[in-house]
């Protein structure tokens, strides 16, 4: 005895479905992230640069180092509430205020000798 497998607008459909549920997984997938051990001595401010867009601070030294860092990510914000209040004879009043604390933000520093290449690395928070 033969199968037949339906073959309607429906199946059609629910494989063009899955073809762009593919097609959007695989743009998902992100870049792996450098070693920069590796790029000590052979990685400039230039390949930085193009590779992170410009840093979020420059800063050159006398012997022509130069330290420059980049934005990654937003700190933490911390947020609480402050709040009195007080009541008799069936009523009452209170005032609340809600304050948010920033904390630091990430950074990458990259320190580039006189020679332009990359002398070291450090994450930091400010």
């Amino acid at each position: 005895m033969m199968q037949r497998f339906y073959s309607g607008p429906g199946s059609t459909l629910g494989l063009l479905f899955l073809a762009l549920l593919l097609l959007a997984a695989s743009g998902c997938a992100s870049k792996p992230k450098p070693n920069w051990n590796e790029r000590i001595g052979h990685f400039t401010f230039e390949d930085a640069v193009h590779e992170s867009g410009p840093p979020f601070s420059v800063i050159t030294l006398q012997d022509a180092s130069v330290v420059a860092e980049w934005f990654l990510k937003p700190g933490p914000q911390l947020t609480f509430g402050l709040g009195t209040g007080f009541g008799g004879g069936g009523g009452g009043v209170a005032v609340g205020q809600g304050v948010t604390v920033p904390t630091p933000g990430h950074y990458m520093r990259l320190t580039f000798g006189p020679d332009g290449q990359l002398q070291r690395w450090e994450k930091v928070r400010h």
